[in-house]
């Protein structure tokens, strides 16, 4: 029997997105477990965040040009190009003498392991006649190749913030032809932000997404939170809406944060400043949803040399309609290194993770120094150069295994809110250990078993189910079922209804 679907539509920006109430329209996406949206039920389920795999070779990319200074950052983008075959990254250095309001710069990659710095410069420079900044008193370049842009003047596009003083600095948008030669093309900032912002584009809902700092007051202390602002047309921006706030439990659990870089941190806890803040993000946009990797600040105290002191770490949170976000994990989804190792600090990541093959990539900047550590603030006697530096590093997921339901030896049970579907047959990301498996069952919306699956084991990406009964899955489509997962020794990160 065919149900007649409630409609949600969802604004964002100026584009109304149709999604299912209940039952809740799957699509033929892969529908993830980083939230517990589609989870009616479990019984010895545990959900587990797998965090990301270091690259063995990094840092991949130093400080190791005049022009660069003493550390590197990734406040920018990391993209492969499709039409020239090369990764191509824009980010930037810190050297005074050089660039005083900083400056974007550009590296670029066969492999995205192995980067070079082409000294294919565009921007003026009293101290060095070739280099490779592209873009001046710019910094946070989230770049975007559109292929559709009819302009070939615009076939690049930034958002960026620029750093001059009101009315000129603040974040804008600027074009190029080739991602070397730069245009502002805002002559006003797009929208309120503090400073830090980064932004992507939204295939799906065929949007630009940015994400600016909005400083507000939470918990009685004033915090760095972001919001989030869209644009059709890249030249009108929508008034930016509160996504992303530290709660009670962020603020709860900021000493066992602190503890973990005790050793670096240049001053005492204060127990009233402690707090958790945001510093920034970056996103991947998923097929049905949304993950932002959020940078996050935990203050221990006022710095020495102002601002605020403390460690940072990236986490996992996940929307599907870009306001409203959940992060049930409240830990590191990339690892921190060892106290004195090159990201034992401090992270911001690449405004946007790619996906490349099987795998989704996230480009990190770390710091083996915390956020108040005087070589930010001070070059003389700080250990510029010698004891602290900034680089940039890969992790890395295997696709879609960022959190998996897991049943250990006495076996366990998970059943999905009541879904439709448009695919034809269903698709597992799983993986057993010895004497594991993992069957499926679909179910009618009364609960009555209407297939079941033949046991898979083994470790797959997208093991397509056999049923144990022929099992015509295109003849369901747009009917309501359910799906009841039996797992023994097993993780499971996804499913889909595929064509």
């Amino acid at each position: 029997m065919k149900w007649v679907l409630g409609a949600l539509m969802t604004i964002t920006g100026n584009v109304a997105l149709a999604t299912s109430t209940s039952p809740f329209d799957v699509g033929n996406r892969a529908q993830l477990f980083v939230d517990q949206v589609l989870v009616r039920s479990s019984e010895k389920i545990a959900f587990t965040l797998h965090p990301a795999k270091k690259h063995r070779k990094n840092p991949l990319v130093v400080a190791d040009k005049p022009w660069e200074g003493w550390r590197l950052e990734i406040y920018g983008s990391v993209l492969y190009d499709e039409e020239e075959r090369i990764f191509k990254m824009w980010y930037i250095g810190e050297a005074p003498d050089y660039f005083p309001d900083y400056a974007t710069m550009y590296a670029t990659s066969k492999d995205g392991i192995t980067w070079e710095k082409p000294l294919v410069g565009t921007i003026p420079c009293a101290k060095a006649e070739k280099h490779n900044a592209v873009a001046e008193a710019c910094l946070l370049a989230s770049v975007i190749k559109d292929k559709s842009e009819p302009d070939p003047t615009r076939r690049y596009k930034m958002v960026c913030w620029i750093q001059r003083p009101k009315p000129e600095g603040g974040p804008h948008t600027m074009v190029s032809p080739d991602g070397l030669h730069w245009t502002r093309l805002s002559d006003q900032p797009i929208c309120r932000s503090s400073d830090v912002l980064t932004a992507y584009y939204d295939q799906a809902r065929q949007t630009y997404v940015a994400f600016p700092k909005l400083n507000t007051l939470v918990r009685g202390l004033d915090r760095r939170c972001f919001g989030v602002s869209t644009s059709r047309d890249f030249l009108t921006w929508t008034e930016p809406l509160y996504a992303f706030q530290p709660d009670l439990r962020d603020d709860a659990g900021s000493l066992a944060r602190v503890e973990e870089v005790r050793p670096i941190l240049d001053v005492p806890d204060d127990p009233k400043l402690m707090r958790t803040e945001f510093y920034g993000l970056g996103l991947y946009p998923h097929e049905s949803c949304t993950l932002a990797f959020p940078w996050v600040l935990t203050v221990n105290n006022n710095a020495r040399y102002g601002n605020h002191e403390g460690p940072g770490e990236l986490q996992l949170a996940v929307s599907r309609d870009l306001e409203h976000w959940e992060r049930p994990f409240r830990i590191p989804c990339v690892p921190r290194g060892k106290v004195g190792e090159w990201d034992c600090g401090f992270f911001v990541t690449a405004s946007q993770a790619i996906r490349v093959g099987d795998e989704v990539w996230l480009y990190y900047g770390g710091s083996n120094y915390t956020h108040g550590t005087p070589c930010l603030y001070r070059a003389e006697g700080t250990g510029r150069h010698t004891k602290f530096t900034g680089s940039i590093g890969l992790a890395t997921w295997k696709l879609d295994r960022f959190v998996s339901a897991d049943a250990g030896a006495s076996g366990g049970s998970l059943v999905t809110v009541p879904l439709v579907f448009s695919g034809n047959r269903l698709e597992l990301n799983t993986a057993t250990r010895k004497g594991g498996s993992v069957t499926v069952e679909m179910l009618a919306p009364d609960g009555t078993r209407i297939a079941r699956s033949k046991q898979f084991t083994g470790d797959n990406l997208r093991h397509t189910v056999v049923w144990q009964k022929s099992l015509d899955l295109g003849a369901l489509r747009g009917s309501p079922v359910s799906l009841r997962f039996q797992m023994k020794k097993a993780e499971l990160y996804s499913f889909a209804f595929r064509e």
